[in-house]
């Protein structure tokens, strides 16, 4: 436990010391408030050292032993379903996810819910792990599932708004965060472990890209059909007025 802690120590070291240097070397401006900031990067260090103890603990066996569990009651449908439910349920969790919906939302100035954002976001996990799944289950090659998903992505960039294109883009990113990571990868690794004539290394992961392609799928096609409904109603208006007009 200690070792882990000296780790986290370690780990944050490079960012104080990029901080230091810019802020005393290049700015040559003190901090604002050192203590405040010292009892800031305590709390960082001791946060990321109670998460991975957490992961060990708790996340990652959970993960394998949930995966082992479900092949043992041979029945794919409650695989499915709890590769769907999980990719939801962590992805809603998100704090990273919560944050950019609620940025995202302030930006758009009314074309964007931060909440269906997350819904859309979730769902998008939650398919592709799903498809994830299927791939381990199955044994199919990586390569098509990836290069098929990412030629959906280009179409659908080309003809989304463009104002939902970059964040779309970012919000793959997004899903692969603190929560989803740990309990997607276990999950992966599990399935593979388990079931005969799979590679852990090939086939136990590779689920979290098809947690990051599919959310950029649904929140472009989302934006697609709502620009969609936008036109079909301002004809519909249009005809309306003219057909009073006439």
């Amino acid at each position: 436990m200690l070792l882990d802690l000296v780790e986290m120590f370690r780990d944050v070291i490079p960012i104080i010391l990029t901080i230091v240097f810019f802020q005393y070397i290049v700015l040559r401006r003190p901090l604002a408030n050192p203590r405040k900031v010292l009892l800031g990067f305590l709390l960082v260090i001791f946060g990321l050292y109670a998460f991975v103890v957490g992961l060990k603990m708790g996340l990652f066996p959970i993960g394998s032993s949930m995966a082992e569990q479900l092949i043992q009651r041979d029945n794919l449908i409650f695989i499915y379903l709890f590769a769907f439910t999980i990719g939801f349920a962590t992805t809603m969790a998100e704090p990273a996810l919560i944050a950019v919906g609620q940025q995202a939302e302030e930006a758009a100035a009314g074309k964007l819910n931060g909440n269906a954002i997350r819904l859309l976001v979730a769902l998008g996990v939650a398919i592709g792990i799903t498809i994830g799944v299927h791939r381990i289950i199955e044994g199919g090659s990586m390569h098509y599932y990836v290069i098929g998903g990412y030629s959906i992505v280009i179409v659908l960039t080309i003809i989304a708004p463009r104002y939902i294109i970059a964040l779309a883009y970012d919000l793959g990113g997004v899903t692969t965060s603190e929560v989803t990571v740990p309990l997607v990868t276990a999950l992966g690794i599990g399935l593979a472990t388990h079931i005969e004539g799979r590679n852990v290394l090939i086939d136990g992961f590779g689920l979290i890209a098809f947690a990051s392609i599919f959310p950029i799928i649904t929140v472009m096609v989302y934006a697609i059909l709502m620009q969609w409904m936008a036109t079909y109603r301002a004809k519909q208006q249009n005809t309306s007025i003219e057909k009073v007009e006439s």
